[in-house]
């Protein structure tokens, strides 16, 4: 499904929250003997929009009218949002042995023998987020 929020956009003011610059992440895996990226495929459809939002988001087709109930792609502040998610999330390993770029994360292990520990503690982090966080 593809919407339309140019109007909707322009209604919301800009979350100002900092993305990270790709050459500091980039610069940062430049000492690392293995670095694993990994890409959060519809990320953005875990964040669940607050109810009074949803007729914000509702679209109709022909068997009606229908709404969104988590956070769908297009909006101004989606990057934003779910960066901040991921930075709280992740706080623990962040320019430790993990760097995330919104939906994408980069596992990077100084030795190649730490790489599995690295990746197992991202992985044990992701299995205690809710399904719909």
């Amino acid at each position: 499904m593809c919407m339309d929020f140019r109007n909707l956009n322009k209604a919301c003011p800009k979350d100002l929250y900092p993305l990270p610059r790709i050459d500091q992440l980039v610069g940062s895996t430049s000492e690392c003997e293995l670095v694993r990226m990994m890409d959060a495929s519809q990320g953005y459809h875990q964040i669940m929009l607050a109810p009074e939002d949803h007729k914000r988001v509702s679209f109709i087709i022909l068997d009606g009218t229908f709404c969104y109930v988590a956070m769908p792609s297009g909006l101004k502040n989606a990057g934003a949002t779910y960066q901040r998610l991921v930075d709280k999330i992740f706080r623990p390993q962040l320019c430790r042995n993990l760097e995330v770029y919104v939906d994408d994360m980069l596992v990077r292990s100084k030795e190649a023998c730490n790489h599995l520990e690295d990746l197992e503690e991202t992985f044990a982090v992701l299995r205690k987020i809710p399904a719909k966080a």
